[in-house]
């Protein structure tokens, strides 16, 4: 369960940053994985989309399976999920040409 989920536009980072990569490491064309820059701090997942990609769908799940938030906006932008529950957790990104990113993180209390 998601508490709250705030969209904004200027970037604030404070925290960890997360690794993305490509769901398909092997794909031809242009990587936009530094096009999205997310960071945790706390239970603060703040993601910051630094050019126009369009619309992406960002999802939120559990690394053992189960949906946490999903959500979609436009860019640029940025959005911040707050996560209530320790565990560790995968977030991927889909743009809208369906190429894929990911990234995990682990929240401890």
């Amino acid at each position: 369960m998601i508490i709250g989920v705030f969209i904004f536009a200027d970037p604030v980072f404070c925290g960890n940053p997360i690794i993305l990569v490509s769901s398909n490491p092997n794909a031809v064309g242009r990587d936009y994985a530094n096009s999205i820059n997310a960071e945790l701090d706390g239970h603060a997942l703040t993601v910051v989309f630094t050019e126009n990609l369009g619309q992406v769908a960002i999802e939120v799940s559990i690394s053992g399976g189960g949906e946490v938030e999903t959500s979609s906006l436009y860019t640029p932008s940025g959005v911040i999920i707050y996560i209530p529950y320790s565990g560790s957790y995968i977030v991927t990104f889909t743009l809208s040409n369906g190429d894929e990113y990911y990234g995990e993180f682990e929240i401890i209390d």
